[in-house]
């Protein structure tokens, strides 16, 4: 799409009667929006119908075994701990459901971000139905990303671990390298000394080998009597290694680690009462920063979360009111728009989510005026003059304490001569260092697009937004599929028009797979399968995901930049 709108703002540029340049354009928009049914909802059904299946697990088979050893399911223990009838985030769901044939569900872990005792919370819960809990180098990947939101915004984090260690026959992408599994253990040790966030752990089956780290790393240690062990090696290792017969209860049971070891620190009889222990142990913790954000009393949306389904179009290409999308999760009153009357292909502005103010910047869909003489301009473009805009008030939200909410749907930067001319590099440089060093909580939100360098400037995942979102329509990537197949194979076929000769078979089927690639890459769930979202979001949870998160970011007041900020004072 990028390469498409910029070739036709080319195409109009060049078109004198501005009558005829109208006609084309709107020929163009009634050709992309007769697709007539709503791809959000197709997409939305497909993407509920895969997150239950992978919420089972490793199915109903080891979920009743997990039960018959009297122990409870990760899900079920997150789902006690967790306050009641409150909502919560579940982060990196997605993660590897593409690989290992489909057998490493959520990458063997579950990452949540939610309120217990009212105070949010990250918590992170082996999920033993999936190879004995084993780790796979995406697990370790989640389990930095949830330490991560933790110490970026100070937040307590649970451990509750259920694992057999290490996935051996992919050890290689789990042991070496900076971000392998030591990577977990240099956090532990940075989040107990330094930033001193919580970090409560309850052995509630298996702990072994590096991983009885992660536990004696953190503030407390609970057991449960008959289904926890922690130990460097287990009864049939320690057997091999010294001769020594003993059996895993007697080597690092519950009762060992409370009564002799002194490693664990509380002994419970079962998961309910670790679990409602743990509770009380937050209920307990010193209360969160009072944060200089503005906050007021939370008010209902101007739209129904559901009228998503008819606001978004059935091409993804086709323009929208991206004012009507904002209506479903911002309070009532809307955005109060900053410099409204320019560069309107960029909206910025402050709102308000569950009272909570916030800067949006949204990229608008469809045509706006050009400059007087200069043809209309695209929404989803960033030009010289919305990157001047939007890094403008970027700055202003930043002095201010004033999160930033990014809502992508870009294509990228303008491309041409007049676009050089202006200096668009320049603005666009001044657009991703506002972006990039604003001290405040950065949320993302893909609507549609997220592609090119504007993807860059909308805060993407290498910038370090405190939360990344993608409704199921989101298509991350450097360009289209049809944009792909023309850089690639257009200059072949400009040279066989000259010769009079059409593309041969072969080379249409050559460009066919690579929009197929494309698009099957572009898709929201490849994204959310490699972690480059935190989470598809469904039109129903929008708001609640949104208000969630910043709640989270409001618990300190220390710069949101990079995954964690020492403190000026370190002891």
């Amino acid at each position: 799409m990028y390469h498409q709108a910029a070739g036709w703002c080319r195409r109009l540029s060049l078109v004198k009667n501005r009558t005829i340049a109208r006609r084309l354009l709107g020929r163009t928009i009634e050709r992309m929006t007769s697709v007539s049914e709503s791809r959000l909802r197709t997409l939305t059904d497909e993407y509920q119908v895969l997150e239950e299946r992978l919420r089972l697990g490793g199915g109903p088979d080891k979920i009743e075994k997990i039960h018959k050893q009297g122990k409870l399911t990760a899900r079920e223990r997150v789902a006690l701990l967790l306050d009641e009838n409150t909502f919560s985030q579940e982060i990196g769901l997605m993660v590897a459901y593409d690989q290992y044939d489909g057998t490493a569900p959520a990458a063997a872990v579950i990452t949540v971000v939610g309120k217990i005792e009212g105070r949010e919370c990250v918590i992170v819960a082996n999920d033993a139905t999936i190879k004995a809990g084993a780790w796979y180098p995406e697990t370790i990947k989640k389990i930095l990303r949830a330490q991560e939101i933790a110490m970026r915004n100070r937040v307590p984090i649970i451990y509750l671990v259920d694992s057999a260690g290490v996935n051996l026959p992919y050890q290689g992408g789990v042991f070496p390298g900076q971000y392998g599994a030591a990577r977990i253990f240099y956090y532990n040790s940075i989040m107990r000394r330094y930033l001193k966030v919580p970090q409560i752990s309850a052995v509630m089956g298996m702990c072994v080998a590096g991983g009885a780290y992660l536990p004696a790393l953190s503030d407390v240690i609970l057991m449960v009597e008959g289904t926890s062990f922690m130990g460097l090696g287990g009864a049939n290792l320690v057997k091999g290694a010294t001769g020594q017969t003993i059996d895993n209860e007697s080597l690092g049971g519950a009762m060992t680690h409370n009564a002799i070891s002194g490693v664990a620190h509380f002994r419970t009889p079962d998961d309910k009462s670790c679990l409602e222990k743990i509770r009380a142990l937050v209920a307990d913790l010193p209360a969160k920063e009072i944060s200089r954000v503005s906050v007021s009393e939370s008010r209902p949306t101007a739209a129904e979360p559901t009228s998503l389904y008819d606001i978004l179009p059935g091409d993804h290409r086709a323009p929208y009111d991206m004012r009507a999308v904002l209506d479903t999760f911002l309070d009532e009153g809307g955005i109060d728009e900053f410099q409204a009357d320019y560069a309107k292909e960029m909206i910025c502005g402050t709102a308000r989510i569950g009272g909570i103010l916030v800067g949006v910047i949204a990229n608008s869909r469809g045509m706006s005026k050009g400059k007087p003489g200069a043809p209309p301009r695209f929404g989803g473009i960033v030009y010289t003059e919305s990157a001047e805009k939007t890094a403008y008030f970027i700055e202003n939200c930043n002095r201010h304490s004033t999160p930033l909410l990014f809502v992508q749907d870009v294509s990228g930067f303008m491309v041409g001569a007049e676009a050089e001319h202006s200096g668009i590099i320049r603005a666009g440089a001044q657009f991703v260092e506002a972006m990039a060093t604003a001290a405040v909580p950065k949320l993302v939100l893909t609507i549609n697009h997220a592609s090119g360098a504007g993807y860059y400037a909308m805060a993407g995942q290498g910038f370090d937004p405190d939360f990344i979102f993608s409704l199921p329509t989101g298509r991350m990537g450097v360009m289209e599929g049809d944009s792909a197949a023309v850089a690639i194979y257009g200059t072949q076929i400009e040279r066989l028009k000259k010769d009079g000769k059409e593309p041969p078979p072969e080379m249409l089927a050559e460009m066919n797979k690579v929009r197929e690639t494309y698009d099957r890459e572009l898709d929201a769930k490849h994204a959310a399968a490699r972690g480059l979202v935190d989470a598809i979001v469904t039109p129903e949870n929008l708001r609640q995901s949104l208000l969630l998160t910043l709640q989270t970011c409001l618990n300190t007041n220390t710069p949101h930049i990079g995954a964690f900020v020492l403190p000026s004072t370190m002891n």
